[in-house]
């Protein structure tokens, strides 16, 4: 296969493109699961898994990988890999009935800094200190978010949003889990295989959640759910894509243009209005989230300068 030219730009705003429709998503998750006829997040992972699957193949057939692209060589690689990624998703849903979408965004963030934890427990890569620095002021972000859910504000906490806390918390940390084992399939496994199989074994996943009680949903509220779905595949797709065109350290902190939509569509959708905390909490772990992209990225030009220092000239 032909490398694909870099395009910083196009990187960029492909980025940019999966934020967006990522986040349009989680809105819908949201409106699916409000009032007393709301659909379980269990229903939502599986439509948001079985939908996503037809985008997938659709865009393997016009990259013309569709042979090659569902090829595996570690089953059971996946199959670990969708247990805790379809966790995550069903945390991630069930926050988004408990939260406001903001606040759940700002929590999300957690993921990739817990990651770095346990990218050292469990791969035994090297932390050093300003990264590890870094993961803790991120940490305290994430816990000045959850301060007035956790009973330490002026009001009694809500039960309700004490529990969506809890539950987003343990979200962004099956988020960080399931990282570890793309780390690892990601050594063998192409990309298109690990997008794919995951759906599908997040699908299947998701259909265990069935006795728990599914909801037969409306017209509208169908409608919605394959949605749901649609826009995962494509916003995994638009993700994929960025990596493909321009380096994660120089695309990778758009993530947190997310933000700024769950800002603005928990305002104008919802009415959700924001409080200062959580405001400062979420700045709190942008900045280390940011902080953490550059530092890597300069280690990174570091690494690549004494490579050819290193390597005969003649």
């Amino acid at each position: 296969m032909t490398p694909t030219p870099p395009s910083p730009l196009r990187g960029i705003l492909l980025k940019c493109s999966s934020v967006f429709v990522f986040t349009m998503m989680a809105a819908l998750v949201k409106a699916t699961s409000q009032g007393d006829a709301g659909i379980p997040p269990g229903q939502q992972a599986f439509f948001r898994s079985l939908f996503a699957i037809p985008v997938i193949l659709i865009w393997l057939l016009m990259r013309g990988e569709l042979a090659v692209g569902l090829k595996t060589h570690r089953p059971m690689g996946h199959f670990y890999r969708g247990i805790v990624g379809t966790a995550a998703m069903a945390f991630g849903f069930w926050a988004l009935a408990l939260l406001p979408l903001p606040e759940v965004t700002a929590i999300g963030y957690a993921a990739p800094l817990l990651t770095v934890i346990f990218a050292a427990m469990f791969l035994g890569e090297q932390v050093r200190l300003f990264r590890l620095s870094m993961v803790g002021l991120g940490l305290v972000g994430v816990l000045i978010v959850l301060s007035p859910r956790i009973g330490h504000g002026r009001e009694a906490p809500d039960v309700t949003q004490q529990l969506g806390a809890m539950v987003m918390l343990t979200a962004a940390s099956c988020t960080a889990l399931a990282q570890i084992f793309v780390r690892k399939l990601v050594q063998q496994e192409r990309t298109s295989a690990i997008v794919f199989w995951f759906s599908v074994t997040s699908t299947i996943l998701s259909l265990l959640t069935l006795p728990f009680g599914w909801i037969m949903p409306d017209g509208r509220t169908l409608a919605l759910l394959i949605c749901i779905g649609v826009l995962g595949g494509v916003g995994q797709i638009l993700l994929t894509s960025a990596y493909r065109y321009a380096d994660a350290s120089l695309v990778a902190p758009f993530e947190y243009s997310s933000m700024l939509l769950a800002l603005a569509l928990g305002w104008l959708v919802f009415d959700e209005i924001p409080s200062i905390v959580m405001l400062m909490g979420a700045a709190l772990v942008i900045t280390a989230g940011i902080l953490i992209i550059w530092r890597e990225h300069k280690l990174g030009l570091e690494r690549s300068r004494q490579r050819k220092a290193m390597t005969p000239q003649g």
